[in-house]
């Protein structure tokens, strides 16, 4: 049976809040959706919130019940698993869920494939526009599976619920409609061009090595390929699994003895390719792949310092402030700061084009990105 949704105070207070976060009211079936599915039924009693520090605090329902009922109706992320203090699974903003969701446009009798389950509440949102028997989800992680299954149960949805590889999609479900991803990537996987139907859409939150922002939003063509543009909104974790996420413990060894480093200076601010402009990461994520910067605040030599490492770890740069100008200092085969700083130069020089202003064309053996239009 069927649970009946929390009293309505706090869900309408939930649809207030996502509604001025998205600058209108959600659709009528969101909003529906979102009165049917009770968002605290896909929370652990544990949770971790943002403590406006950069850093995470852990709630306790039974503790501060207040406190972890306000987290479960507003309209932040909620951290449900955390390690050495980085998340690891989250319940994303419903904002951001609905923004998910209307970008996709699903409508009646549509079969959807869902890739990252996570804590199941995007699921059950699915399902309840398009019926139990059309959603498929795939989770990597064996205990998030069980668990969003059980949630799922218990708000009343029996979708298929599939322990696996998100990359390979889930094959026995094929031909979707919609393919909509709660995990970010780097690449669309091949399997998705296949399983998606001729006509059919894939929703995808986008991640680079330098930055996890946008979300493409891309149609299936009769030939096997995908295309589609990025809209500006999204910050999900990358999909776990080989070829859509850094080798952390290489990353950990880009610093080696002996290594002599090309120094020189640049007329490149480090705040400007790696500051607050989202416009400007999200380009420089695209024209440069497979490299990551860092912050330093604490270093002797200068005053502030922007690491920069390819993910392979055979190549590294780092750029000094000290308050006079910009010292650069380079090693590997790749000139990183070089390749960074001419991206941004070359999006500079192009009027600084906003995000939904590029578009990708996916094939089942890489990526092209363009600018306005495909060529």
């Amino acid at each position: 049976m069927r649970v009946e949704p929390p009293a309505a105070a706090p869900v309408e207070r939930l649809i207030t809040g996502t509604a001025a976060r998205l600058g209108h009211a959600p659709p009528a079936e969101w909003a529906r959706a979102l009165r049917a599915v009770p968002r605290h039924l896909f929370l652990p009693d544990r949770v971790w919130l943002r403590d406006g520090e950069g850093a995470y605090a852990r709630c306790d329902r039974a503790n501060e019940p207040v406190r972890w009922w306000d987290a479960a109706y507003g309209d932040e992320p909620v951290v449900t698993r955390l390690s050495d203090d980085v998340p690891e699974s989250s319940a994303s903003a419903p904002s951001t869920v609905v923004r998910m969701l209307e970008a996709a446009e699903p409508t009646d009798s549509m079969r959807a494939l869902e890739i990252g389950t996570g804590t199941g509440f995007n699921t059950g949102l699915l399902c309840h526009r398009l019926g139990d028997e059309h959603v498929a989800t795939v989770e990597l992680d064996p205990g998030l599976a069980d668990q969003a299954r059980a949630n799922l149960k218990r708000a009343g949805y029996t979708p298929h619920v599939v322990c696996g590889d998100g990359a390979l999609g889930w094959s026995d479900g094929a031909p979707y409609d919609l393919l909509i991803a709660g995990c970010s990537v780097r690449s669309l996987p091949p399997a998705w061009l296949e399983q998606v139907r001729s006509g059919g859409r894939i929703v995808a939150p986008w991640s680079s090595a330098w930055c996890p922002f946008g979300t493409l939003i891309a149609t299936r063509n009769e030939d096997g390929t995908a295309t589609g543009r990025f809209a500006p909104f999204g910050s999900y974790m990358e999909m776990r699994t080989r070829g859509q996420r850094a080798d952390v413990e290489l990353m950990r060894d880009v610093l080696r003895p002996g290594q002599r480093p090309e120094v020189s200076t640049t007329r490149v601010s480090p705040w400007a390719v790696a500051g607050h402009d989202l416009a400007a990461q999200f380009a420089i994520g695209l024209a440069v792949p497979d490299v990551w910067h860092s912050w330093d605040t604490e270093t002797e030599e200068a005053a502030v310092r922007l690491w920069l490492a390819a993910d392979d770890a055979t190549s590294w740069a780092a750029v000094d402030h000290d308050g006079r100008q910009f010292r650069v200092a380079q090693f590997g085969p790749r000139r990183l700061w070089d390749e960074v700083a001419t991206a941004w130069q070359r999006w500079d020089t192009q009027a600084r084009p906003a995000v939904d202003r590029f578009g990708l064309t996916a094939t089942p053996d890489g990526s092209s990105f363009w600018l306005d239009s495909p060529g």
